[in-house]
């Protein structure tokens, strides 16, 4: 059973930064790709920052040169390193780790972390 859980969200006044982690209980390496997503009150669930098997990496626009995700295979742990902090990244933040076997995809997602920046 593949189990992520996030942690790291908090409270940050605009213009400061936070460090999301998410820890899976299977290895990393395990997944295709990982991300994170967010979702503000009434809007949809939007892709932040994905970060394949090999490392490469893709970012929202919204959030390009400021935020940076990263991963360590030894812990099992993928980070989202988030800086100059607007009020319009307060949302529920995300993890998500894709495997995919053949043609059978399935996605796994973690419980979410809540982040609240303040102006």
């Amino acid at each position: 059973q593949v189990q992520l859980v996030e942690s790291g969200g908090g409270l940050v006044q605009a213009g400061g930064s936070l460090k999301l982690s998410c820890a899976a209980s299977g290895r990393t390496g395990n997944f295709n790709d990982m991300g994170w997503y967010r979702q503000a009150p009434g809007k949809q669930r939007e892709l932040v920052a994905t970060i394949t098997r090999g490392g490469s990496t893709t970012y929202a626009d919204s959030v390009k040169g400021r935020f940076s995700i990263s991963k360590d295979n030894a812990k099992n742990t993928v980070y989202l390193q988030m800086n100059s902090l607007k009020p319009e990244d307060t949302a529920v933040y995300y993890c998500n780790g894709v495997i995919r076997v053949l043609a059978t995809v399935r996605n796994y997602w973690g419980q979410g972390t809540q982040v609240t920046v303040s102006s």
